[in-house]
């Protein structure tokens, strides 16, 4: 566990952003807490750079990471395995569409722009499958340097943070209904915490909405596929060195354990409310997450320099946007095709 020390500056200061974003959000839902945290967070961060936030630098990385975790296991709270199973299992036909059509792009982009071959993978993958994590997975996989990692999941975050604002303004214009957008959200979007955002914004702006859960099942669904892909590079990366076996895969690396968090709160519902409990006794959780979802918005408003990332290079922003557009274009068509939207 983080040193709380080293960490409670930047986890309270994620939470004093957050506490006037939620009260924001609630008289605003057509913006949303969520969208209110990461613009704040990064205005925030245009004139106070490093190394002048050091001292709160190190909660700040732990609230993106962690308490955005947290958020997601307490979601798990109120959701029965039912629900998941039902979600999971159809979200499934658009999860492997979008993956393959990122991969296809990704490398098709890769020839065509002469993109670095590691930031190409990384933005392929972190577009693909869930962003930041998969990045982190798959870094050491290929072996990619630390600026190449740094930059992948910077042009990863620029298109996070254009979804969060965009997508349920964007759906609500398409008619799409809450189950709908729940799965857009959750196919479309790279990474949780923007997942988790723009679903959270959409069920601002629909009272009585649930796409929230939805789009979590079908993200953590889809987030699976960090563990066969990072599999193959392995291989792939060890035949290209001449050697047996797995590369540097690493089941541990690959596996998001908050995922497994993530199904036994959801099994510790199911049992509950079959034994009588009843399922509004679970709410509070959820508000708790949802106040952590804003949390974890703050810290990544306050890690997004815009004005750095544009100037590290056009390529592999052209390469995340097109990405980033044909993902969102191949989950609307199978929505489409199999008559969910």
């Amino acid at each position: 566990m983080a040193n709380v020390k080293n960490v409670a500056p930047g986890v309270g200061l994620c939470a004093a952003v957050a506490i006037p974003c939620w009260f924001l959000g609630e008289a605003l839902p057509v913006v949303g807490g969520p969208v209110f945290a990461i613009l704040i967070g990064m205005v925030i961060v245009l004139w106070w750079k490093q190394p002048a936030r050091g001292t709160v630098q190190d909660g700040i990385a732990f609230t993106a990471k962690k308490v955005l975790q947290y958020a997601v296991i307490l979601l798990g709270f109120g959701l029965n395995l039912a629900q998941i199973a039902a979600v999971g299992a159809e979200s499934l036909p658009i999860i492997l569409t979008t993956i393959a059509t990122a991969l296809i792009v990704g490398y098709i982009l890769y020839r065509v722009l002469s993109v670095d071959s590691a930031i190409a993978t990384l933005i392929a993958v972190g577009s693909s499958i869930c962003g930041g994590s998969a990045i982190a997975a798959t870094a050491p996989v290929i072996r990619a340097k630390d600026e190449q990692v740094a930059q992948a999941i910077s042009v990863i975050f620029l298109f996070n943070v254009v979804a969060a604002l965009i997508f349920p303004t964007l759906g609500g214009m398409l008619g799409m209904s809450n189950e709908g957008f729940g799965l857009f959200a959750g196919t479309a979007v790279n990474d949780t915490s923007s997942v988790t955002a723009a679903a959270a914004a959409w069920d601002g702006m629909h009272p009585g909405s649930n796409a929230l859960d939805d789009a979590t099942i079908v993200k953590l669904t889809r987030t699976l596929a960090i563990i066969p892909i990072t599999l193959v590079l392995g291989i792939v990366m060890a035949r290209k060195e001449g050697a047996d076996g797995l590369g540097n895969f690493s089941l541990k690396r690959a596996f998001p354990m908050f995922i497994l968090f993530f199904l036994v709160a959801s099994i510790i519902t199911t049992i509950a409310v079959a034994a009588g409990a009843d399922a509004a006794a679970f709410a509070p959780l959820k508000t708790l997450s949802k106040f952590f979802i804003i949390m974890a918005m703050a810290a990544i408003g306050l890690n997004t320099d815009l004005v750095k990332l544009v100037k590290s290079g056009g390529k592999p922003i052209l390469m995340g946007l097109i990405c980033w557009i044909c993902i969102a274009a191949a989950s609307l068509g199978m929505q489409h095709l199999l008559n969910l939207w």
